[in-house]
């Protein structure tokens, strides 16, 4: 019993590499302790602080204290982990590993801090916006994220003793590699910063691209661009795809315009044409919701005489170029020209076909009589007939003959002698 007492006592002394349980235990309360401050600071102090922060007018800060909010919340554990292992007192490798922990906890915290930093210091950005795109500037962005990301790994690494130098030529060497089998890759990319540079697009804007898509962009990534079709189905353009051919931007359109050929009846007289076309131009030029002569294309005019109509022309533009805008417009616009030709005593022309008759109706119909037989063709039909009766009644008798007579019999057929 002494014995199992005294290795007890061993055990506690020395704990795990040489450090007692006894200290080991009273680490873990320190940390413990930081721990349960933290939720203290993280409920009490951090959300004090954010209402005195949402008081302001000023929005920078609002977004400062959402991003840093996170990394804050993450220093008293790291300070916690500080003050255990320095009161633990360790040496040697323990001690090494102990102050690595302790150095890459303070840089993960501080390249978290700046990685968060980024977005709520994004309008400084804001010239350069003006220049290009908001899709530029997102793209800058991430840049700057993913560069923030790789220094803090670079430091961590190092700090643990591991060169980022080797590492970074290895990487250089597999990127040529990757390079050659990536080509479509670096092309798309190259696509999306030429797209964003030359503003052939932006999002939410309405493009059309023939043979490929027509919708609403809803993002435009490093390789491709998320077109939203007007169905709702989602497709994925390859950014390559867009830069090398004929994009239609619709969002950028200055007016809208509408082109009709309106036929009227060929019966329409010559005045009623000109009140026609006057009545159509009066209602556009004084309507507000058209773009006046001056400052783009409007002609009503007639235009030419058709198969089954005589076409007039009208070519004018609105100033909305919303679609549900520019529909009642041009609803509305229907509606007038439909009341104008009524107005006029005309109407719309059709397509239609007349019929000729030769004869007048209500006549009696032309009888139609078969063509009578002649006497000579009449003639061979009977001779024919009765040949073809007189054959058949011959066959009849010849079988009938047939069937009726026996050969007679010689003398001696019978078997007999003769006598």
């Amino acid at each position: 019993m002494t014995d199992y007492w005294a290795l007890v006592k061993d055990v506690w002394t020395y704990g795990i590499g040489g450090t007692s349980l006894g200290d080991i235990l009273i680490a873990l309360g320190i940390l413990l302790v930081f721990l349960i401050f933290r939720q203290f600071f993280s409920r009490f102090i951090l959300r004090r602080v954010a209402k005195i922060v949402a008081s302001s007018s000023n929005k920078l800060d609002d977004t400062l204290a959402t991003a840093l909010s996170e990394p804050v919340r993450f220093i008293p554990a790291v300070i916690g982990i500080f003050f255990a292992t320095e009161y633990l007192d360790l040496s040697g490798t323990p001690q090494v590993m102990a102050t690595s922990l302790n150095r890459s906890l303070i840089v993960f915290v501080v390249f978290w801090t700046l990685y968060r930093m980024v977005d709520p210091l994004s309008f400084l950005l804001g010239k350069i916006e003006r220049v290009f795109t908001s899709a530029m500037v997102d793209w800058l962005i991430k840049a700057i994220k993913l560069l923030v990301a790789l220094i803090g790994i670079a430091t961590i690494l190092e700090i643990w003793g591991i060169q980022v130098a080797p590492i970074i030529a290895g990487l250089g060497l597999f990127g040529v590699a990757v390079a050659l089998g990536a080509q479509d890759l670096f092309k798309n990319l190259i696509a999306g910063i030429l797209i964003l540079v030359e503003k052939r697009f932006a999002i939410g804007e309405w493009i059309q691209v023939d043979g490929v898509v027509e919708g609403t962009v809803e993002s435009i990534g490093f390789r491709s661009t998320f077109v939203r079709r007007f169905d709702k189905a989602p497709v994925f353009v390859p950014n390559a795809q867009l830069s090398d051919v004929a994009v239609t931007n619709f969002s950028r359109m200055t007016y809208r315009r509408i082109y009709w050929v309106i036929g009227v009846e060929y019966r329409t007289t010559t005045d009623q044409l000109r009140q026609i076309r006057d009545g159509i131009e009066d209602y556009i030029t004084s309507n507000p919701d058209f773009v006046a002569a001056d400052k783009a294309t409007l002609f009503v005019r007639l235009d030419r005489f058709n198969d089954s109509s005589i076409d007039f022309m009208v070519y004018c533009f609105t100033k909305t170029t919303v679609w549900g805008e520019y529909l009642k417009v041009k609803e509305d616009l229907a509606y007038a020209v439909k009341a104008i030709v009524e107005d006029a005593g005309s109407g719309f022309a059709f397509p239609s076909r007349s019929l000729y008759l030769e004869t007048v109706p209500g006549s009696s119909p032309e009888l139609f009589s078969p063509p009578e037989q002649s006497a000579a063709s009449s003639a061979t039909e009977e001779q024919s007939t009765s040949r073809e009766e007189d054959l058949s009644t011959e066959s009849s008798l010849d079988g009938g003959s047939d069937r009726k007579k026996q050969p007679k019999p010689r003398k001696g057929d019978d078997g007999g002698d003769g006598t």
